[in-house]
């Protein structure tokens, strides 16, 4: 084999390497932020429309072998009991696509967990915009405390139970955990301020784009 093919070979197996670990990770990915939202803010079809979104984008990704769930709470109604985002994602451990975990349990990932602008990244790998980006993105739909429960019935954060973009206003954490001080609240990754509205042009200007959060369950 001359030397030019010999090279052509091992560039081929080099590629191929690097392809199997890239689908390696994607199909081991069990924690992402949303690439794209519903496109009519907050209104994503209740949380079940929410997890089906989840699902397709995995799928996509590689990783729709995954039961997955979306990262939102819930209020009691007069046919179904409040839901709590902390308990609709399974036991962890979690990790992003590019394989690095996030936290291995459900009070980890409530407290000391790894969440950051550079480990909170979509289901493709890619990173999300934050603060000093423009546009800034870091804006995350939850409904939740920071304990990750739904907040008392007198505040209703979850727009219609992820069913308005017309009424009301939601919960949003920072994926970047980021704020305007160094002590500021907002740096949250799960519950940082409500949002101005429920339709995605405010939260766009508020700086959002109606992602949210997707935990694999198994």
């Amino acid at each position: 084999m001359s030397a030019r093919l010999s090279l052509i070979a091992a560039t081929a197996v080099a590629s191929l390497a690097m392809g199997g670990t890239a689908m390696a990770q994607q199909n081991a990915t069990s924690f992402f932020v949303t690439s794209v939202g519903s496109g009519k803010g907050a209104d994503l079809g209740g949380l079940a429309g929410a997890d089906t979104h989840c699902q397709n984008l995995a799928q996509a990704a590689g990783a729709g072998a995954k039961t997955w769930r979306a990262y939102l709470s819930a209020h009691a109604t007069a046919n179904s009991p409040a839901v709590n985002a902390r308990d609709r994602i399974g036991n962890g451990p979690w990790q992003n696509a590019k394989g690095v975990v996030i936290a291995k349990t459900v009070d980890e990932l409530h407290g000391a967990n790894n969440i950051t602008k550079q480990t909170a990244l979509t289901e493709k790998g890619d990173g999300v915009p934050g603060r000093g980006d423009t546009p800034n993105e870091h804006d995350v739909l939850t409904g939740s405390t920071a304990e990750g429960r739904v907040f008392p019935g007198n505040l209703s954060l979850t727009c219609g139970n992820w069913t308005s973009s017309t009424f009301g206003s939601a919960e949003v954490g920072h994926s970047d955990r980021q704020g305007q001080t160094d002590t500021d609240i907002a740096k949250s990754w799960n519950s940082s301020h409500m949002s101005r509205s429920c339709s995605q042009p405010d939260l766009v200007a508020t700086g959002g784009a109606g992602r949210f959060y997707c935990f694999a369950t198994n």
